[in-house]
C-alpha cells in the first residue's frame, strides 16, 4: 500500500506540467450545442444584456471623478483610449463566442487553445471581476442615492452602527447596497428570459435618458470650460489620460456578459459577433458624447463626483433633467448589477463542469434551468464586499483582473487561427504534421487543403529559425514572447518616463531593442498559414488587431497603483491554491486511461479517495468529410521526399 501510494505522488509531480497545459477537447456538431441551461436569448436580448452591462455606474459615476481628478476635459480621449482597447478585445471575444458556443468567455475560450492552469487563472480573475463588478456597483448605486436625499442615509448608518477605521475599508458599512444585491440576485433566480426582458426595457429607459443628456448638455454648454483656470484642455497632462484610460476601462468591461450567454443563445454563432459589435459601438459613442457634454456644461474643477450629471444640470437651473438623470442612473445601475450577477455564476458553473473548482457548483435547477446554488453564493459574496468596501478600492481592483483576462484572450485568438485541424480518429497513423485534403465526391471539382500552421513558400527564407517547429508551435511561441516584451516595453515607458525626455541613451536603447523583438515576432506570426475553417465570424488584421488589443491591455495594467496589485497577488495566491490542491486533480481533462489506477493493485484501483474524479470521454474536434470512395487520402509530411501514387 505505501510503495502504492509513493508511486501515485511521483507520477502526480512528474506530469505536473503536463496537466497544466493540457487543452480542453470538444465534441463537434450538434454536441457542441447540448446544455442544461435555457437556449431562449435572441440577438436582441443578448445587444441589451450587454449594452445594460455597460452603461451604468460607468456613465453616471465614474465619469465625474475622472473627469475633476485625473484627466479634467481630457476624459473624452481617456473614454477613446479605453474605448478601442475594449473593441479590439471584443472583436477577439466575437471570434471565440462563435467558435464555443459555451458559458464561461475566457475562461473556456483559453482552455481550448492555451491551457488548462492558464485557463484556470483566467476563470479565477472572471469570478473577482464580476464579484468585484456587482458590489462597486451597488455602491454606487447606494451612493447616488445617499447623495439624492443629501447624505441622509450614510448619517443615519454613521449614528447608529458607526464608521469602519480601516483604511482598506469603507467609511461605514453599507446596508443599503448590501440588499441591492441580495434583491437582485433573487430576480435572476427566477429565470433567464424574464430577468433578459426586465433588463432590456431598463436599457431602453436609460439609452433614451442619456440621448436626452447628450442633447441638453451640448445645447447649453460652452467651450470655455474646456480651458477652466487657463490649464487649456488636459491640465494633467497626457499622463492624465492615459490614468483616467486606466480607470474608464471599468466602464466598457460589461461586454464579455454577450460571450457568457454563448450557452443560452438561440443562434450563438450569429447572435454574439452581431451583438458585440452593435453594443461596443452605441456604448463608446454614449460614452465620450456624455463626457463630452457634462464638461461642456460645467468646468471640471466644479463636477461633483459622486452625483456629476444630476448636479451639473441643477447649477444650470434644468431640476426637471436632473429628475430624468436620476431615473436613468438607477435604471443603467441595475441593468449593470444584473449583468455582472448574471456572468458570475456561469462561470462558475462552466469551471465546476470541468472539475477545476468544487463539483456542487456546476448544478444547474430543473425548474428555472438556472445555476441557482451559484446564483446564492454569488449574490452573498458581492452583497458582502459591498457592505465593506469603497467604490474607489472596487474599481481599481476590479480592472486589473478584467485587463489580464483580454490580454490572454488576445493572445489565445492568434494561437488557435494558426493551429492546424485535430487529425481524424480514423487516421491513426497521420500526425499533426500531415496536411489533409478533402478529396471531392463524384462531379465536384474543388478541393480544400488544410495548411494551418505551416510557413508560407514565401517565407521560406525562415525555415532555419522555424523550421524545426511542428505547424502552430512557432506561432505559439512567438506570441508570448510578444506578450512578454510588450510588458517590459509599456513598464520601461512607466517608469522610464523622466530619463527618456532626458535623453539618457539606455532608456532610448531599451525601448528600441524592445520594440525590434515585437516586430520580430509579428513577422513570424505572419509567415505562417492560418486555419480559418468552419469561423462564421472572424477577427480582422490578424495577427495586428490582437496584437495591439495585447499591447492596449497591458499599457493599461501599468498605469495601475502598487496597492492595486498587492490585493491582486493575493487572490491569485488563493486561487493558485485551489487550483493546485484540487483542481489539477478532479480536472474532467484527466486522462483516466493512463490515471493513477493504473499504479495500484486492482484492489486498491476501486478506492475512490485516490485519483481524479471520472470523466466523461470527449472527443476532439474533427472536420466532416465528404464522403466517397478513396475520398480521404493523407499526403505525406512536408519534409518527406517522396510522392505518393495510386
Amino acid at each position: 500500500m505505501p510503495g502504492s501510494r509513493h508511486k501515485i505522488i511521483g507520477h502526480v509531480f512528474s506530469g505536473i506540467c503536463t496537466k497544466m497545459n493540457r487543452t480542453k477537447q470538444l465534441s463537434s456538431g450538434e454536441e457542441v450545442m447540448d446544455t442544461p441551461l435555457k437556449r431562449c436569448l435572441n440577438t436582441f436580448d443578448i445587444t441589451l444584456l450587454g449594452v445594460g452591462h455597460m452603461i451604468g455606474a460607468g456613465i453616471y459615476v465614474l465619469t465625474g471623478t475622472v473627469a475633476r481628478d485625473l484627466a479634467g476635459p481630457g476624459i473624452i480621449l481617456s473614454f477613446i483610449l479605453a474605448g478601442i482597447t475594449s473593441i479590439l478585445a471584443a472583436l477577439c471575444y466575437a471570434e471565440f463566442g462563435a467558435r464555443v458556443p459555451k458559458a464561461g468567455s475566457a475562461y473556456v475560450y483559453t482552455y481550448i487553445s492555451v491551457g488548462e492552469f492558464w485557463a484556470f487563472v483566467i476563470g479565477w480573475n472572471i469570478i473577482l471581476e464580476h464579484m468585484i463588478g456587482a458590489a462597486s456597483v451597488a455602491r454606487a448605486w447606494s451612493g447616488y442615492v445617499d447623495s439624492l436625499l443629501s447624505g441622509s442615509i450614510s448619517a443615519a448608518t454613521v449614528a447608529s452602527i458607526g464608521e469602519l477605521h480601516e483604511k482598506w475599508l469603507g467609511r461605514y458599512p453599507d446596508l443599503l447596497a448590501f440588499m441591492v444585491c441580495i434583491s437582485y440576485a433573487l430576480l435572476l433566480g427566477i429565470g433567464v428570459k424574464s430577468s433578459a426582458v426586465v433588463n432590456s426595457l431598463l436599457t431602453l429607459v436609460n439609452l433614451s435618458v442619456m440621448g436626452l443628456v447628450i442633447v441638453i448638455g451640448f445645447w447649453y454648454g460652452k467651450l470655455e470650460n474646456w480651458n477652466a483656470n487657463n490649464r487649456g484642455f488636459l491640465p494633467y497632462g497626457f499622463s492624465g489620460v492615459v490614468a483616467g484610460a486606466a480607470t474608464c476601462f471599468y466602464a466598457y468591461v460589461g461586454f464579455d456578459s454577450i460571450a457568457t450567454s454563448g450557452e443560452e443563445a438561440q443562434d450563438p454563432s450569429f447572435s454574439i459577433p452581431v451583438a458585440t459589435a452593435l453594443s461596443m459601438t452605441l456604448v463608446s459613442f454614449g460614452y465620450i458624447l456624455v463626457s463630452a457634454a457634462l464638461t461642456l456644461m460645467v468646468p471640471y474643477t466644479m463636477i461633483d463626483a459622486s452625483a456629476a450629471l444630476p448636479e451639473a444640470f441643477s447649477m444650470m437651473g434644468l431640476h426637471w433633467v436632473k429628475y430624468a438623470v436620476t431615473i436613468g442612473a438607477l435604471c443603467g445601475m441595475t441593468t449593470t448589477l444584473l449583468g455582472s450577477l448574471f456572468s458570475l455564476p456561469r462561470c462558475m458553473y462552466a469551471m465546476a463542469q470541468d472539475g477545476l473548482i468544487f463539483a456542487f457548483l456546476g448544478k444547474i435547477n430543473k425548474t428555472t434551468q438556472v445555476p441557482v446554488v451559484n446564483l446564492i453564493i454569488s449574490g452573498l459574496m458581492s452583497a458582502t464586499i459591498a457592505l465593506l468596501f469603497d467604490l474607489e478600492k472596487l474599481v481599481e481592483f476590479m480592472s486589473i483582473g478584467t485587463l489580464l483576462a483580454y490580454t490572454i484572450v488576445s493572445a489565445s485568438v492568434i494561437v488557435l487561427r494558426y493551429r492546424p485541424n485535430t487529425p481524424p480518429p480514423s487516421n491513426d497513423n497521420v500526425s499533426v504534421n500531415d496536411v489533409y485534403i478533402m478529396s471531392p465526391s463524384p462531379g465536384v471539382e474543388e478541393f480544400k487543403v488544410c495548411m494551418g500552421g505551416r510557413l508560407k513558400p514565401s517565407f521560406d527564407w525562415l525555415e532555419p529559425v522555424v523550421g524545426w517547429c511542428k505547424p502552430g508551435e512557432a506561432v505559439s511561441v512567438a506570441v508570448f514572447i510578444f506578450t512578454c516584451f510588450s510588458a517590459l516595453l509599456c513598464f520601461h515607458f512607466h517608469w522610464a518616463t523622466a530619463q527618456m525626455e532626458n535623453g539618457a541613451w539606455w532608456t532610448v536603447f531599451g525601448c528600441v531593442f524592445l520594440i525590434a523583438v515585437m516586430l520580430f515576432c509579428l513577422l513570424v506570426i505572419e509567415a505562417h498559414e492560418q486555419n480559418r475553417t468552419g469561423l462564421t465570424f472572424m477577427v480582422p488584421l490578424v495577427p495586428y488587431v490582437p496584437a495591439l488589443s495585447i499591447l492596449f491591455n497591458v499599457e493599461l495594467m501599468a498605469n495601475l497603483n502598487i496597492l492595486t496589485w498587492l490585493r491582486f497577488m493575493v487572490w491569485m495566491i488563493l486561487g493558485l491554491l485551489v487550483y493546485f490542491l484540487y483542481g489539477i486533480h478532479h480536472s474532467k481533462e484527466n486522462d483516466t486511461t493512463s490515471s493513477y489506477s493504473v499504479l495500484m493493485t486492482s484492489s486498491e484501483a476501486t478506492k475512490s479517495k485516490w485519483g481524479s474524479i471520472p470523466a466523461p470521454v470527449t472527443i476532439p474536434v474533427t472536420r466532416k468529410r465528404r464522403s466517397g470512395k478513396g475520398d480521404r487520402q493523407a499526403i505525406v509530411n512536408s519534409d518527406d521526399d517522396t510522392d505518393s501514387s495510386d
